[in-house]
């Protein structure tokens, strides 16, 4: 567990995040509110994070999402593409993967996200190789908590091996994919769960409207 502490505003780095995401949702969001949720972000982030370098980049990153799910909460819910979250216990391997590969292939059509529901300090070494495979940045991946926001701004909810801990909201369509757990598994192993995944993606978006 990271011994990071959290950044008491005014942190110049947290306050400049702030800026930019209040200017983003101007007249959606107050200052306040963002930077509540920024700092929220950055607590919840530490308490799992193994490397804290750029804790602050992500804790942006992280909020950015956040602010998108909760303006599409209050705005017009089941409007604009379809929202999939996917979510598996640590973050760090098959929710990571499914996302990436959603995200290449879908072609706008989906908004795509993804939390564990007990986020792990890192991505997996082999998950990170895998990702780069399939022309994903493994940079853009790190594990997130879930939040009652991104569930409730999705169309899709998909679990992966996280059991009954994630929170079920009325009106969403839940899916489980039985997919094999790769942390720890060798290479070969992980590239076989990523097709397994790649075919369900397949299925998943001749489902989906193709507007």
């Amino acid at each position: 567990m990271s011994a990071t502490p959290t950044p008491a505003l005014p942190d110049e780095r947290l306050a400049a995040g702030t800026a930019r995401l209040a200017t983003r949702h101007t007249g959606r969001f107050s200052a306040e509110t963002v930077q509540s949720l920024l700092t929220d972000s950055y607590r919840r982030l530490a308490e799992t994070a193994s490397v804290t370098t750029h804790l602050v980049v992500l804790a942006e990153r992280f909020t950015a999402e956040r602010l998108d799910a909760l303006a599409h909460v209050q705005g017009a819910p089941g409007t604009g593409p379809a929202r999939v979250l996917f979510v598996c216990s640590h973050n760090a391997g098959r929710s990571q993967l499914a996302a990436a590969l959603l995200q290449h292939r879908a072609g706008g059509r989906v908004t795509v996200s993804s939390a564990g529901t007990h986020p792990g300090p890192g991505i997996e070494p082999h998950i990170a190789q895998v990702l780069t495979e399939t022309g994903a940045d493994p940079a853009e991946a790190f594990p997130k908590p879930l939040t009652d926001e991104v569930v409730r701004a999705a169309d899709i909810v998909i679990t992966m091996g996280c059991g009954d801990a994630c929170p079920v909201v009325p009106g969403r369509r839940y899916l489980d994919w039985p997919v094999a757990d790769p942390d720890g598994a060798p290479i070969a192993v992980v590239r076989a769960i990523r097709d397994d995944l790649d075919r369900r993606i397949t299925d998943l978006l001749a489902g989906l409207p193709s507007t």
